[in-house]
């Protein structure tokens, strides 16, 4: 409902029409830094070590090559 009257009012009652009562929730999303996160650099040492493949030395190397 709009007053009528004097402009600062109906100014006044437009704006307060708009606004909800109460108060406001925020929603955050971020991004977390794990403990075992591994550098890029470093990802194609690490994934042969870990799965046992050292021995495969030319994809290794072809690995390599595609990650930096």
């Amino acid at each position: 409902m709009l007053a009528t009257g004097l402009p600062a009012n109906v100014l006044h009652e437009a704006w307060r029409a708009r606004r909800p009562d109460g108060t406001a929730a925020v929603l955050a999303i971020g991004t977390a830094n794990p403990a075992t996160s591994v550098l890029q650099d470093e990802y194609t040492d690490w994934y042969f070590r870990v799965t046992n493949s050292e021995h495969l030395s030319e994809l290794k190397t072809k690995m390599k090559r595609i990650c930096t």
